[in-house]
């Protein structure tokens, strides 16, 4: 599931920094790949097989520093520019395609630059977290493209994610003090493999609050900056008490998708499966419990 939010060339840096700091919670709340290929793994196993799945650099380019394709990044930005500017330093272009516009001429007739090559060679680098530069009918634009979130379990649940990533970015981007001039870059990253490896169990970093586990986080921080966001966004309450109190009660039971499929498949496991057909028997749970749509965190174990 990918969530893009289009934003001001100016206050780019302060959103992408933002969803930055929002990864790790993203992942602990949301996970839902526990297990692949019959085996049980991290709680948003997506994310380390994306990056080993891509990770083409022998040992000898790992350790001179070569940066993998799919990556946190490593610093915050004041600038779009700063994520255009390592995708050239660091990434050499995949694809020998070039557009025969030139981009000072398209300036010069009134029009904005379709910026080709740019596009085509950010789109061979999986940041979390990514920068995007279009044009729609003529009108450029940014966007933030959050790539962290897996698909599922529901429609009501992934809606509940995209109203926690939403609100909780606008919150804290406009911030006096933003979280990200008090927190290191590499403890967001911390946080987004924590996440993904421990789901509720994780422990983050946050400033003013130190070491926390993600249910305690959302509770006490990031469900009240969500909905301050999606207020200042002319949300309704309505709407956003709806959304926001999927996660409130996914956060009071401790149960997304990962740790449902877990237990669901150790519940099947105990009457007597073997794991393929624990897992299979689990697969086609979830398949029913999804399409009745109730929030996965009422589903019930079978």
């Amino acid at each position: 599931m990918q969530l893009h939010l289009q934003v001001a060339p100016d206050d780019f840096a302060a959103h992408w920094n933002a969803a930055q700091c929002l990864a790790g919670p993203q992942v602990a709340l949301g996970a839902n790949s526990p297990f692949l290929l019959g085996k049980a793994l991290w709680a948003e196993t997506r994310i380390p097989l994306f990056l080993q799945a891509t990770d083409t650099r022998p040992e000898e380019l790992k350790n001179q520093g070569v940066r993998p394709r799919v990556w946190f990044g490593e610093r915050w930005i004041t600038s779009i520019f700063d994520l255009f500017e390592e995708n050239v330093r660091y990434f050499p272009g995949l694809l020998p395609e070039t557009d025969d516009e030139d981009p000072m001429d398209a300036l010069d007739d009134g029009r904005a630059p379709k910026l080709t090559e740019l596009r085509l060679h950010n789109g061979t680098v999986w940041r979390w977290n990514r920068p995007v530069y279009d044009v729609v009918d003529g009108t450029p634009h940014l966007r933030v493209e959050n790539r962290v979130l897996p698909a599922g379990p529901t429609a009501l649940d992934m809606m509940a994610n995209a109203a926690l990533f939403y609100g909780a970015q606008r919150a804290l981007a406009e911030e006096e003090r933003p979280v990200w001039t008090r927190m290191s870059f590499h403890a967001a990253e911390q946080n987004l493999h924590a996440g993904a490896r421990h789901g509720f169990d994780a422990q983050f970093y946050w400033p003013g609050i130190g070491t926390v586990p993600p249910d305690e986080l959302a509770l006490r921080v990031l469900l009240p900056l969500a909905h301050e966001g999606l207020r200042s966004s002319g949300v309704s309450s309505a709407v956003a008490d709806r959304y926001l109190g999927v996660v409130e009660r996914r956060c009071v039971t401790k149960r997304n998708g990962s740790t449902w499929q877990r237990d669901a498949v150790a519940a099947a496991q105990q009457r007597g499966l073997d794991r393929d057909s624990a897992l299979a028997a689990m697969l086609g749970h979830y398949l029913d419990l999804a399409r009745e749509g109730e929030p996965v965190h009422d589903w019930p174990v079978p």
